[in-house]
């Protein structure tokens, strides 16, 4: 099976760029070669002004004495194309690396969570799929600017003082207002980046939680309430986004118009000074090559903190990001379940519900008694509360009256095997992902429960994303099985394990179910008549 890429996250006591600095040192020397790479293109910078400045200056002399300095020019920009294609593809490895590693931790921490705190787990998964994909900004862009934002500039700065010392100080003393106009926008551009981060996570978290929660707000007449929520959130975020749009786009002038004013004073410097029309006696000769070196570098003095200014909003999204991955990723995974040595008994004693925001009842003086080890399955229309009751015997909800007992202890989260319709999937292999039931087990283990499901070994090292790219209905549904095997609990709760499935993906399905339930407590809620043929006893819910 693939190995995966092992970075150890720092503990959340470190917060922001702190925590993101931090995971980047610990994943890979990728980064510190992205940086490398970019400084010296600088250098490459320097060689390219250098061969273009021997080059015209020599063109009176004739073609053939120009070709050494051309020759020169055409070097240097293919040296910077490699530097940048390096740095670029270090970094965008690097940055896969940490999104891999974070994702998988916040996935097992949204699996660990679902018993504790199941109205969160659409923000928990919102912010693996979709905000962990904002760190590649800070890995990609902001990290190897910065680095070279502090080192070329200076490298820069000294090479036109060797040609102009007078250039050189022009350029120097035009960072100062340069920089001023970066932190002053970089300040404005924090606090607006982050209110448009808490709104994106607070509408693709309420999203989600809606999409969950789809049948109960079907059956409760809500579409028009949850719509005009999600309207009033959207707003809320296109209204920040336009806020820091509008940052981006003050800062950025103001920093070209700093740049280009310092690249305006060399050129006239240089130009007056070449036909002695200065004002004043210059304590430097410049010649035709030297201006031509220091006109062409100018420009080059600049660029490393215009990327960085450009990833500067990348760096505060990725900031606000990290401030609420941190406290996920540090959440101790699912544990691993070695099993009961005896089936439980579950008891359902008039048990009702109903949502605090509508009359009507879910479940009304529900009462069931399955035996250990039996094999219930509970059939019924949609909205006639077959899956709540699972969400109950599994702890997830607590009835507004009535018992839920297992053994005669109250149901509560933790202990039974979850088979549910949408099967969380983290990106690495289908190994990787079946092993998330149970991370303290052998290779050997995790290939039993596959064996078991009904996934071929030959496919245990598919890679998967963290959409589940590469897996069919019938493969999502026999990879929660397996997962079902591994954890091995003596509670086996399953939710429609069947639907949407073809003739025969369904036979091998109910076949797995089959052998999971041997031996298990077993409930499973399903439209399947085959499925439900299969169980030791029917119950019917009304709707």
């Amino acid at each position: 099976m693939p190995s995966t890429t092992s970075i150890d996250l720092p503990p959340p006591a470190l917060r922001g760029r702190a925590w993101l600095a931090a995971v980047g040192r610990s994943s890979s020397p990728r980064g510190r070669s992205a940086a490398a790479s970019t400084v010296l293109d600088s250098l490459a910078a320097i060689g390219f002004a250098a061969g273009l400045a021997l080059a015209i200056g020599r063109l009176p002399l004739g073609w053939q004495a120009a070709v050494p300095g051309a020759l020169l020019a055409v070097a240097s920009v293919c040296a910077r194309g490699l530097l940048a294609r390096t740095a670029i593809g270090a970094a965008s490895r690097q940055a896969a690396e940490v999104k891999q590693a974070v994702r998988r931790r916040v996935f097992a921490a949204a699996l660990a969570r679902e018993g504790r705190e199941p109205s969160s787990l659409g923000s928990a998964l919102s912010v693996a799929v979709d905000a962990v994909e904002a760190l590649d900004g800070w890995y990609v862009r902001y990290a190897p600017a910065r680095t070279a934002a502090v080192a070329s500039p200076l490298v820069v700065v000294v090479a036109m003082a060797l040609a102009s010392p007078v250039c050189a100080l022009i350029v120097a003393a035009t960072f100062v207002p340069f920089v001023i106009a970066m932190a002053l926008a970089g300040g404005a551009a924090a606090h607006e980046a982050r209110r448009q981060f808490e709104s994106m996570a607070r509408l693709s978290g309420r999203f989600a939680d809606r999409l969950r929660a789809l049948p109960a707000i079907l059956a409760f007449d809500g579409a028009a309430r949850a719509g005009e929520e999600l309207q009033i959130v959207s707003e809320e975020l296109a209204e920040r986004t336009l806020k820091v749009l509008r940052i981006a786009f003050v800062s950025s002038a103001a920093l070209e118009f700093f740049a280009a004013l310092s690249v305006a004073l060399v050129a006239v410097y240089c130009g007056f000074g070449l036909l002695g029309l200065l004002p004043f006696r210059p304590p430097e000769r410049l010649d035709l090559v030297r201006a031509v070196f220091v006109l062409v570098l100018a420009p080059e003095a600049y660029l490393p903190m215009r990327r960085l200014a450009q990833a500067y909003h990348e760096r505060e999204t990725a900031e606000a990001v990290a401030e609420v991955v941190r406290p996920l990723a540090d959440e101790p995974s699912a544990p691993g379940r070695a099993g009961s040595a005896e089936p439980p008994a579950v008891r359902f004693d008039g048990v009702s519900l109903a949502y605090s925001d509508s009359d009507a009842s879910v479940l009304d003086g529900f009462d069931l008694d399955v035996r250990p080890g039996e094999f219930v399955a509970l059939v019924g229309p949609s909205g006639s509360g077959k899956t709540t009751v699972l969400r109950l015997a599994l702890g997830l909800i607590q009835p507004s009256g009535g018992r839920v007992t297992l053994d005669g202890r109250d149901a509560a989260p933790g202990g039974a095997a979850w088979v549910g319709q949408s099967p969380v999937v983290t990106p690495g292999s289908l190994a990787e992902n079946i092993r998330l039931a149970r991370t303290d087990v052998s290779d050997a283990e995790v290939a039993r429960a596959a064996a078991l499901a009904g996934l071929p070994a030959d496919s245990l090292d598919r890679p998967v994303d963290e959409r589940g790219g590469g897996l069919s209905g019938g493969e999502r549904r026999r990879l929660a099985l397996a997962r079902a095997f591994l954890a091995n609990a003596s509670l086996v709760l399953l939710d429609e394990p069947t639907a949407d499935l073809d003739a025969a993906s369904e036979a091998e399905a109910i076949q797995a179910i089959a052998g999971l339930a041997r031996g298990r407590t077993t409930l499973v809620a399903t439209h399947n008549a085959a499925l439900a043929a299969m169980a030791d006893r029917i119950v019917r819910l009304a709707a």
